[in-house]
């Protein structure tokens, strides 16, 4: 099928936000075509699940992952051919981005045992840090801001905080709703990662709201006015103070 004047320029402007290294790894004769990413998720849950069959439908070729990947492969032949099952490991090194989505106690771990897959990837973060089940780490984290927490338990990434403040059931339930979409608040250092992820929260069926770098990500964390909430974009950046 071929591809649209918009997936191409799409594509081009994904590429260039991932940089050379993503370009390199297209097969000779897709690099300006190709309209999709590979996406490799880390915790296939619910809300690793949900993006999973949100970003299968706009067309990004996907592998999903978890502890025991043998309990994906219904939702992987659901999700149709353009989505395979790994275990973190594999979806690490098939991505040309990636989706950590997995309970916040468990990052410092994802972070040592995939450095090598992960490094100079564009990555999508989407834990919270909760005392009664992640421990001590956790108040930590949150005492830190959990943008600048997560960027030292995964050093060598381009990190975006991406999809950690909306609730899963609207993740799963309310994606391209008609009206105004929900936002999702983004935070991150580096420019190109950012551009990345607005595009992957578009073709998810949201609006996404950048708010500023990893330290910024603070403003959004549990505990914050606008934590638990689907607000419409517009709602989000109001009480962000990103509207003057």
């Amino acid at each position: 099928m071929p591809q649209t004047a918009h997936g191409s320029r799409r594509r081009a402007l994904l590429v260039a936000a991932l940089g050379a290294t993503a370009l390199s790894a297209l097969p000779r004769g897709a690099r300006a075509e190709a309209a999709s990413l590979k996406i490799g998720i880390i915790g296939t849950g619910r809300i690793g699940g949900a993006l999973a069959e949100h970003w299968a439908k706009a067309g990004h070729a996907l592998m999903i992952s978890s502890r025991h990947p043998e309990q994906l492969k219904p939702l992987a032949v659901r999700l149709g051919p353009q989505v395979s099952v790994g275990t973190p490991e594999e979806a690490a090194t098939f991505g040309e981005v990636l989706l950590i989505s997995v309970p916040y106690g468990a990052l410092p771990q994802v972070g040592r045992d995939y450095a090598a897959q992960m490094r100079g990837k564009v990555v999508l973060e989407t834990g919270n840090p909760f005392p009664n089940r992640d421990g001590a780490m956790a108040d930590a984290a949150r005492a830190k801001g959990t943008g600048v927490a997560s960027a030292e338990f995964l050093p060598g990434v381009r990190l975006v905080r991406a999809f950690t403040c909306v609730p899963h059931t609207a993740v799963q339930g309310e994606a391209h709703r008609s009206g105004e979409r929900i936002g999702v608040p983004l935070a991150a250092d580096d420019a190109g990662a950012l551009k990345v992820a607005e595009q992957l929260v578009r073709d998810a069926g949201f609006d996404p709201v950048a708010v500023g770098g990893l330290a910024r990500a603070k403003d959004f964390d549990v505990g914050t006015a606008v934590f638990g909430r689907a607000m419409a974009a517009r709602e989000l950046r109001q009480a962000l103070g990103l509207v003057r």
